[in-house]
């Protein structure tokens, strides 16, 4: 049977070398791992604590090693890999353990010759003190601290400023916070005591819990909450939906804008949530089941296409795909990936707007949001469709923002994300 440590590097090898998602590997591999319950949270600890700090961990090979670091073989990368994270970042694990399990982790991938090697290089980490030496290069060093590439680094300092950048960043290492929302129309908040609620997030029906998988609990089989950062909260209390509207969700799965959306209609009204893909349409449909959400109809649509059938919408909520950086802290393998394996998004992101916006009513409302702080996919998006469309205007939300905003975790505790909130002027 694998060990902890064995499956968190076979699927560090899959996530890094093979282009896999770090959530959807996860879920499936321990699954079938038969490990303990303990074993899985510790195998999940160290696959996502070594992916989340992947370029420092590649730096520390780099110093400590007499070799190339492209010259090792795979497995043995990677398990040097695991070995400073759990010597660095894991007090509760000695270092001798560390060392040890790492050098018959060699064994077990049929490495054995490395054990030396492996035991050498860790052992002059521990006779450092485990120090991380830096360049005197300011970005390079932050590419260090943080474990992003100097290039998104420099990107988001340039479009927000060193402050936001140093402060987004360094939240990206810490846990994200599991927020529910409560259900109104099924449950009262004080139902929910068995979740541990520990603060009231931002309104009074979300709240960040400690229970560690909320979707195994009698509460949320019963259909008394969803899980749903708040940012995605935010997001539909920005749309504003009312009740007896037709809503439109564009690019709805999994579904928890839609839900939230209906649940602050009251079940009034109709919300039409749509997806590119049936088994995705599936998740919404289940969860609004499990809700008891009845307001809600489902189908699968390319959102950037027309559809002329489609019921002229109050409000619609245009949540498009984008590159994800503003979560880096859930998915963290996204901030490897390079700025330019996005560059085709923003045009898809336009037409999926423009689309949006037929079906909106005169004087309706419009949202568009993504879960990027990039400005090509944000402001710069909204701002040429605002220029080819002068039947539309910006609308202030909240209390600060001046038709448009970008949410930090640093800031709002939220996911990062973007929202923009336009009008179509009513018909003279």
């Amino acid at each position: 049977m694998n060990s902890a440590r064995e499956t968190a590097v076979k699927l560090l090898i899959k996530t890094f070398e093979e282009n896999s998602y770090s959530h959807l590997l996860l879920h499936h591999a321990l699954a079938d791992s038969g490990l303990s319950v303990q074993e899985k949270a510790f195998c999940t600890q160290l696959y996502y604590g070594v992916t989340e700090r992947l370029l420092t961990l590649e730096h520390l090979l780099k110093n400590y090693s007499d070799k190339k670091t492209e010259k090792l073989d795979i497995p043995v990368k990677y398990i040097l890999y695991l070995g400073f994270y759990q010597m660095k970042y894991c007090d509760s694990i000695p270092d001798s353990a560390a060392v040890n399990e790492s050098v018959k982790l060699a064994g077990r991938f049929r490495k054995k010759s490395a054990s030396g090697f492996i035991n050498a290089v860790l052992r002059k980490f521990q006779r450092s003190g485990k120090e991380i030496p830096l360049t005197g290069n300011p970005l390079l060093d932050m590419q260090i601290q943080y474990s992003a590439p100097a290039e998104l680094i420099q990107n988001v300092t340039e479009e927000h400023g060193r402050e936001f950048a140093q402060a987004f960043f360094a939240d990206s290492l810490r846990p994200p916070p599991c927020v529910i929302r409560v259900n109104p129309l099924k449950s009262e908040k004080n139902a929910l005591q068995e979740l541990h609620p520990e603060s009231l997030v931002f309104s009074e029906q979300a709240f960040q819990v400690q229970a560690a998988d909320v979707t195994q609990t009698e509460a949320f089989r019963k259909g008394l909450f969803h899980v749903q950062d708040s940012a995605s909260q935010l997001c539909c209390q920005i749309l504003d939906p009312q009740p007896g509207e037709t809503v439109l969700d564009m690019c709805a799965a999994p579904g928890g804008k839609t839900f939230t959306i209906a649940e602050l209609m009251q079940n009034q009204g109709n919300v039409y949530a749509f997806d590119l893909h049936p088994h995705r349409v599936r998740l919404i449909q289940d969860g609004a089941e499990r809700l008891g959400l009845s307001c809600v109809h489902t189908g699968v649509q390319n959102a950037a296409q027309y559809q002329k059938d489609m019921p002229a919408a109050d409000r619609i909520l245009c949540d498009v795909p984008c590159s994800g950086f503003g979560v880096i802290r859930r998915k963290p393998e996204i901030k490897y990936k390079s700025l330019e394996s996005f560059a085709e998004l923003p045009e898809l992101q336009y037409q999926i707007l423009e689309t949006a916006a037929r079906y909106l009513k005169s004087g309706g409302i419009l949202v568009y949001s993504t879960c990027t702080i990039l400005r090509r996919e944000n402001e710069e998006v909204v701002q040429k469709f605002l220029n080819a469309h002068p039947e539309f205007e910006t609308v202030p939300f909240l209390e600060y923002a001046d038709g448009w905003q970008t949410f930090s975790p640093a800031y709002q505790n939220c996911d990062g994300f973007f929202a923009a909130k336009l009008r179509r002027k009513a018909d003279d």
